[in-house]
């Protein structure tokens, strides 16, 4: 009987596996070419084989990171739960996420704010989550016929971005954010049913 050995990541995905780690747990700024490196188990030679700059691997990695942080917080449209559900579920994730003790923030505000340029790659990047994040929120809000669903969308994510921040700094979530959450979802569908 032969057992098959993984397939060990390409260079590539190692980089951008150990930008991951690296990056969110420690900051963009805290983290050289060469401790990725490292980190990677591959040459800085390989490295600028691959991108151009760190600044490249900070917006490939966001690229690549992105999609698997936001696919916790997101549910299907199509999967039973009210849109109020949906809405609250996203705040359930984040005391999920952070209750586990390797919660660092959300790593597109955390790079965002770190580099200090919104036009550097990253940072586009970001932002583009970021906007993901306030679509959802707003399509939520449409649906379930709220006043002003742009509006209520902007304010969700301000409370999640608060929310994910005290719990980097504190630790664990406050409950007080997915109560805001109620509060502020249930005073935009009463008024856009009154209106």
């Amino acid at each position: 009987m032969t057992s098959t050995i993984p397939a060990r990541p390409r260079p590539r995905e190692r980089v951008l596996d150990a930008a991951a780690r690296l990056f969110i747990r420690e900051g963009v700024n805290a983290v050289g070419v060469d401790r990725l490196a490292q980190e990677a188990q591959v040459s800085k030679r390989s490295i600028y084989q691959h991108f151009a700059s760190k600044d490249a691997i900070v917006a490939d990695m966001l690229r690549e990171y992105g999609p698997r942080v936001v696919a916790g917080y997101f549910c299907a449209e199509d999967d039973g739960r009210s849109p109020r559900e949906r809405v609250l579920h996203v705040y359930d994730a984040l005391h999920s996420a952070a209750e586990a003790g390797d919660f660092f923030g959300c790593p597109f505000v955390n790079v965002a704010t770190e580099l200090r340029d919104r036009n550097h790659p990253a940072a586009v990047v970001a932002q583009h989550f970021k906007g993901e994040l306030t679509a959802y929120f707003q399509r939520q809000a449409e649906a379930a016929g709220a006043r002003s669903p742009h509006v209520l969308a902007v304010q969700l994510t301000l409370l999640f971005d608060g929310a994910s921040a005290s719990a980097a700094m504190c630790g664990g979530t406050p409950l007080a954010a997915r109560l805001a959450a109620e509060q502020l979802w249930d005073a935009a569908v009463s008024a856009g049913r009154s209106a």
